[in-house]
């Protein structure tokens, strides 16, 4: 049952903030457990300019929202809450958290789990940010098979631009790298590059070229235009963790210098208590089979931590109560 307001509940067990593969994965397994959860989805997910999920076992090429759809009825069925809305703010009280709605509804929650996923910011190139998810890609394994055998350009505009290039090679022979605006490649890469058959082209780019919606190349600054069918980027991932300010929580640059992420250790514990996060906000990297089991992981963790504090409560509860009833009899 999809839920338009939450006073009905109080506090929940546990409040997802982001509906995408790991929010869901951690309600499923919270939801298993006879956990309250509400999860909080914006209706942003990063993969929906792509045509079908890949990589994920069983499921490969799935429509991205027919996937989450069929979590969505998943988790609905274990008793977990799904509700349209956008956190905008987090903060903590004794004994639990607020999050805060655009709209203005507040919801208490004893532990909250963060699955917001991340913000791909692209080359500013006219023509990128429009072809993005379709013949403009990042990940050879999330698209690669699609587009083999293609002429792929590979636009250097972050540190793995010759990793990129290389790993794009494997799925075509017709590949260019662009060098952009990125220092000319190391005498190392240079080699490898050439040894590949990976075509160098200096200068910086100035545009795609789109006709009848299909990109047919890549311009320079100096109007040289090179065909190209496929080219790929190297976004900079940035966290979506503005919310979490009021916690203190804040990202930090990843060590990959691809962008910046939430720090987590391997459960998805933060270093603020009761706060875990999963999916792409703490690995930028993580694919949809990755993200979903991230947030399976951390469910069982909240769970685990929940069981451990409401045991050390009976047992407080139980003591006083042989306490009272000592008392009353000597009396």
């Amino acid at each position: 049952m999809q839920v338009t307001d939450t006073q009905d509940l109080v506090t929940y067990d546990v409040v997802v903030v982001g509906g995408g593969a790991a929010g869901l994965g951690g309600a499923l397994m919270l939801g298993r457990s006879r956990r309250s959860v509400l999860v909080v989805d914006a209706g942003e997910p990063r993969n929906a300019p792509a045509s079908g999920v890949h990589g994920f076992l069983t499921r490969d090429g799935t429509d991205p929202a027919a996937l989450l759809q069929v979590g969505r009825e998943e988790v609905r069925g274990y008793g977990a809450r799904v509700l349209e809305g956008r956190v905008v703010s987090a903060e903590s009280f004794d004994g639990g958290f607020t999050v805060t709605l655009k709209d203005g509804r507040r919801v208490d929650a004893r532990r909250l789990l963060i699955t917001t996923g991340l913000v791909d910011e692209l080359p500013d190139v006219p023509g990128v940010r429009e072809r993005w998810g379709r013949d403009v890609l990042h990940c050879p394994y999330c698209h690669g098979w699609e587009v083999r055998d293609q002429p792929i350009g590979v636009l250097a505009s972050g540190p793995i631009a010759v990793h990129q290039a290389l790993l794009f090679r494997q799925l075509t022979a017709d590949l260019t790298l662009f060098l952009h605006t990125a220092p000319e490649p190391t005498d190392k890469e240079a080699e490898q590059l050439a040894a590949r058959g990976i075509t160098v082209v200096e200068g910086e780019v100035a545009s795609l070229e789109v006709d009848e919606d299909r990109l047919t190349g890549v311009r320079l600054q100096n109007g040289e235009v090179t065909s190209r069918s496929v080219v790929v980027v190297g976004p900079r991932f940035v966290a979506r963790a503005g919310m979490l300010a009021g916690l203190g929580l804040e990202t930090t640059t990843h060590p990959s210098g691809m962008g910046e992420y939430i720090e987590a250790d391997a459960m998805g514990l933060t270093a603020v208590p009761g706060v875990w996060v999963a999916g792409n906000v703490t690995d930028p990297t993580a694919q949809v089979l990755a993200s979903a089991n991230a947030g399976v992981m951390a469910g069982a963790a909240i769970n685990a931590d929940l069981m451990a504090e409401d045991t050390r409560e009976a047992v407080a509860a139980r003591r006083d109560l042989l306490s009272s009833t000592v008392g009353t009899r000597r009396s």
